[in-house]
């Protein structure tokens, strides 16, 4: 496989691509200017399969190397680096025929990415098959995961519109990813991009493409990602995010199936399987004039929710186990274990993140902790600190004593036998705390007084007078 070229005076920035091409063992060369990358060309070197550099550096920027590699090998994705104040020189570049550019300081994730989605780009311009996604399919075992493979299972013959809602870090683009690999568009392209991520005055152009002159800059023909995604799956990611006027032209092609590319005169079709994502309420969206309600209808064709990680505790096991695996690989390291102390207090997060934070988690472990076995105080500090359950009271600790206890002793009947026990001393102390009255125990319980004068005679409680109800006024 031909490497990835990284150009970049930074010797830190260029180590940490390095370092993370390393790890995904993709090979790279790297140069510390665009005048030592073009002097490697003209020395007769083989194009690399993708060109990142930086645009500004001392000598030949990264838009004068981005034209002169554009003008011989036009098919090349070149991502463009850019410091948040180049916004638009990137623009610039991006409308040159740059694949895409990468704002700094730029998360390490982000980067792998992009450099991965220009990897499979120039594959199929190429002509190469494309390669074998790596992507594991979904993890889970909680009844939540198995309804939402059985959905996958229940759409493998569909081309129907998807709508995937769910947090941030849930996996949404994970299902996609399966959608589209047990779909009859799996030999095709599945072609990511994220709405919220692309400014609106870019987003048309990547979106359905351009031609050549259509706006200054614009240098040349630009294939947009509906035009990538022919015959395959085309995926949206943050929806509820896209900007007003590209929600118009998003409907228009939904609709009649045909677009524009910008500046474009003849009519393109639209042969893509559309699978959108949000982590918004798009209902509550629509209602305050944000989003299209024919644009939403036309999306919720059908519509998947995948739970958050804390509605799936039971699956954190099997997730960090994953994680610390894929960690270990990734490092060339020995793969850590996490001591059932250190598992339950990770059971008992929130994990705001969801399953993101748990990976990123598993990856520093693996870097951070000092022995193969990680304990509970090898855990982050924040993470030590936090819980999405308060620690156990007295009172608690005793009834998990009990239920071990029992668990220990009988084989059936212990869900029956603890809840009758619980309920007969909730009510007892109820009634004992209001002199017998039956109407105030049930409310300050919050139950009704039809149930707690049932749960009295099933359970074979004899407080409680009827005096009270007796001489209630009405």
């Amino acid at each position: 496989m031909k490497p990835v070229w990284i150009v970049d005076d930074d010797r830190s920035i260029r180590w940490v691509l390095e370092k993370t091409l390393s790890r995904e063992q993709i090979s790279f060369k790297s140069f510390a200017s665009a005048s030592e990358a073009l002097a490697e060309l003209d020395a007769g070197a083989e194009p690399p399969q993708v060109l990142v550099s930086d645009i500004r550096m001392p000598g030949r920027s990264g838009l004068d190397l981005l034209q002169q590699v554009k003008e011989r090998f036009p098919d090349l994705p070149v991502i463009i680096m850019t410091a948040y104040s180049d916004l638009e020189s990137a623009v610039a570049a991006f409308q040159g025929g740059a694949f895409e550019y990468l704002p700094k300081p730029f998360d390490v994730d982000q980067a792998l990415e992009l450099i991965r989605r220009a990897i499979d780009e120039g594959s199929r311009q190429s002509g190469s098959p494309e390669e074998v996604s790596l992507t594991p399919e979904i993890l889970g075992q909680a009844p939540a995961m198995q309804e939402l493979f059985r959905a996958i299972g229940r759409l493998s013959q569909s081309h129907a519109t998807v709508l995937i809602t769910g947090e941030s870090g849930a996996g949404k683009e994970l299902v996609a990813r399966a959608l589209h690999r047990h779909s009859p568009r799996a030999d095709r392209a599945f072609i990511a991009i994220n709405t919220a991520a692309i400014p609106k005055d870019l987003l048309e152009s990547e979106l359905f493409g351009h031609e050549r002159g259509a706006f200054t800059g614009a240098a040349a023909q630009r294939r947009g990602r509906f035009e990538q995604a022919d015959g395959g799956t085309l995926f949206l990611d943050e929806i509820g995010d896209m900007p007003a006027e590209l929600q118009t032209r998003l409907l228009r092609v939904l609709s009649d199936g045909h677009y524009y590319r910008v500046g474009g005169h003849a009519p393109l079709k639209a042969n893509v399987r559309i699978i959108a994502a949000t982590h918004q309420n798009l209902e509550a969206r629509v209602r305050e004039g944000l989003f299209r309600e024919d644009l939403f209808h036309r999306l919720n064709v059908i519509r998947i929710r995948l739970p958050s990680l804390r509605e799936r505790p039971e699956d954190i096991p099997i997730l960090a186990r994953h994680f610390l695996q894929k960690s270990a690989q990734e490092l060339g390291v020995e793969t850590k274990r996490l001591s059932e102390g250190a598992l339950r207090h990770l059971c008992g997060l929130d994990f705001p993140g969801n399953v993101r934070q748990l990976e990123n988690l598993c990856h520093w472990l693996s870097v951070m902790a000092p022995g193969q076995t990680v304990e509970l105080a090898d855990l982050p500090p924040e993470l030590r600190e936090s819980s999405a359950t308060p620690p156990a009271t007295d009172w608690e600790s005793g009834l998990a004593l009990e239920v071990d206890r029992l668990l220990a002793a009988t084989t059936g009947q212990l869900h029956e036998k603890l809840s009758q026990r619980f309920e007969r001393i909730l009510i007892a102390r109820a009634l004992a705390s209001t002199g017998g009255r039956r109407i105030e125990a049930a409310q300050a319980l919050g139950i009704g007084r039809n149930t707690i004068t049932r749960k009295i005679q099933e359970l074979k409680l004899d407080g409680g007078r009827l005096a009270d109800e007796e001489n209630a006024p009405g």
